[in-house]
């Protein structure tokens, strides 16, 4: 097992599509210098982490193996791609349960191994996955964060950006709430260079967006390409290694990431994403935009769809 001298290691629990594509991201953009995968299917690991490590030396020098979790210790972030994946069909929420009973076997024996680390957690259904994660260990809310609406805020800026003729960087726009079927996208806060989108459209002769179309688009995106290609993980894998990159630099990037929601906006005792200060410590700050009175009660309405959800299983 490599020695992590001074350099920034990151252990992701669980070897399949979405955690091999996280390690082999990391690798491609030099996130960090020491990778460890972990899995039950310890051949799956080590042959995913040889297949990598096959082909670094045309890029950044990684050290990456697999281990067992005790080889968590002194990891700088951990990210979280335990469970079952999503079938076609299936929602997130179908998944639950067991993949929560996976979440309690599991991470108390990581959190022990890496108690400092900072929790980047993607195993879906995302939300329930962060919060039973704090139910079981005693890390810090502002160490754990789900992946959350990241990548779905990203689906949205890119579908406004091609109705727009515009890059997606230059779109200010985000999804709250769940990452699900309960999400909910802030028009009030959507903005273009400053402009509100609506005033945009009118101002460049662009035909108004239409709303409801583009929710369902974001909402979908994910169950389209399992239908098509039975799983998604390039997207994702993506999406975490921004998250990851956010908190080894120390970044401060604000980022949509599900975390546990104690007053903002009248919501309590439940993760769902809004918008956060992603740096060095996790989550550094957290922000609550102002919205109007139909946007909150959403929020609130995707908060009690999933707090259902979280009455319904054992911790």
């Amino acid at each position: 097992m490599a020695n992590n001298k001074g350099g920034k290691k990151i252990t992701i629990l669980g070897a399949g599509n979405v955690g091999a594509t996280c390690a082999y991201t990391f690798a491609v953009a030099g996130t960090c210098s020491d990778i460890v995968l972990i899995d039950i299917n310890k051949e799956k690991a080590k042959g995913e982490a040889m297949d990598i490590r096959q082909g670094v030396s045309f890029g950044h020098n990684v050290e990456i193996f697999d281990g067992t979790y005790d080889d968590a210790v002194g990891s700088d972030v951990i990210v979280v791609t335990l469970g079952l994946a999503r079938k076609p069909g299936q929602t997130r929420l179908d998944l639950a349960q067991a993949n929560v009973n996976i979440i309690k076997d599991v991470m108390p024996k990581v959190a022990k191994a890496a108690p400092d680390a900072i929790y980047v957690v993607v195993s879906n259904p995302v939300d329930v996955i962060t919060y039973a994660i704090l139910q079981c260990t005693d890390l810090k809310p502002s160490q754990v964060m789900g992946s959350g609406t990241a990548l779905d805020t990203s689906r949205l800026r890119s579908s406004i950006a091609d109705h727009l003729n515009l890059s997606p960087n230059s779109v200010h726009a985000y999804v709250f709430g769940e990452h699900g079927d309960t999400s909910m996208i802030p028009w009030s806060i959507t903005n273009i260079a400053g402009t509100a989108m609506e005033e945009y459209c009118k101002e460049q002769n662009h035909i108004e967006i239409d709303e409801d179309e583009i929710i369902e688009e974001v909402r979908k995106a994910g169950a389209e390409v399992i239908k098509r290609k039975g799983a998604t993980f390039y997207a994702i894998a993506l999406t975490v290694n921004k998250i990851c990159d956010d908190i080894l630099r120390d970044a401060n990037n604000i980022r949509t990431v599900s975390t546990m929601i104690n007053g903002r906006y009248g919501i309590y005792d439940v993760c769902l994403s809004l918008p956060a200060v992603v740096g060095g410590h996790g989550i550094e700050k957290e922000i609550a935009p102002v919205l109007t009175d139909e946007e909150v009660a959403k929020l609130q309405a995707s908060a009690e769809a999933l707090k259902k959800v979280l009455r319904s299983l054992e911790f």
